[in-house]
């Protein structure tokens, strides 16, 4: 009587069948995604200063922050993480010459005058601060619109990469038809602790702050 045997198959795959062993499988190309030193820095950046202009977008330029502790120390420690990012960049090449507009201070005497405008029957309008550096001037300007102005003027020296030093040469109240001139009064430092297209925070000699952006106009007297 014959015998029959029986066996079993187990059907698999041509790129599992142990007769393919030597089968090469195909090659998928896969490309990582890229991050280099100057991305990862642009987007810290970024991040860092949304987060700072968010915390000084309520405060009235610095008006609000005087008696607030905890919002300035909170401002400050922003200040001081954009700083931290932009530390050995060079911040005082012809970047820095600009028209650029207060957006927040804690600079007494500004927001002095800022404050107490009304007073005179008028408000400040724009504060501005002109920067030249191939000419090295600076002028510090308080706008009263629609004719008023106040202004002082400065020669800058470039002291740095971040350090501007500079010395108060004379100052003018302006208004349509009238001018009074105002002596010179004080010299100083200020350095660029952070600097790109659209934003420049300053911390100065005395350890006040400044926050300002590009105005979209260049300020003339």
């Amino acid at each position: 009587m014959a015998t029959t045997t029986t066996t079993t198959s187990f059907f698999l795959p041509n790129s599992f069948n142990t007769q393919n062993t030597n089968k090469k499988f195909p090659k998928h190309p896969y490309s990582p995604p890229k991050f280099t030193a100057s991305s990862i820095t642009s987007q810290s950046s970024k991040s860092a200063k949304d987060h700072l202009l968010t915390l000084i977008s309520d405060q009235d330029r610095g008006l609000k922050t005087q008696n607030n502790p905890s919002k300035l120390a909170s401002i400050v420690s922003a200040i001081d993480a954009l700083a931290a990012i932009s530390t050995g960049s060079v911040t005082t090449g012809d970047n820095l010459s600009a028209t650029w507009r207060l957006l927040w201070t804690t600079e007494k005497e500004q927001l002095f005058i800022i404050e107490k405008a009304g007073l005179f029957g008028t408000k400040a309008g724009d504060v501005l601060q002109v920067i030249d550096v191939r000419n090295l001037s600076l002028n510090n300007v308080i706008t009263f619109p629609p004719d008023g102005v106040f202004f002082v003027r400065s020669n800058i020296e470039v002291a740095s990469s971040q350090r501007v030093n500079f010395r108060f040469t004379s100052a003018v109240l302006r208004g349509k038809n009238w001018e009074i001139p105002l002596p010179p009064f004080g010299q100083g430092w200020f350095d660029t602790v952070y600097l790109d297209d659209e934003l420049r925070v300053v911390k100065d000699i005395r350890g006040d702050y400044l926050v300002v952006d590009r105005a979209p106009y260049s300020w003339k007297e």
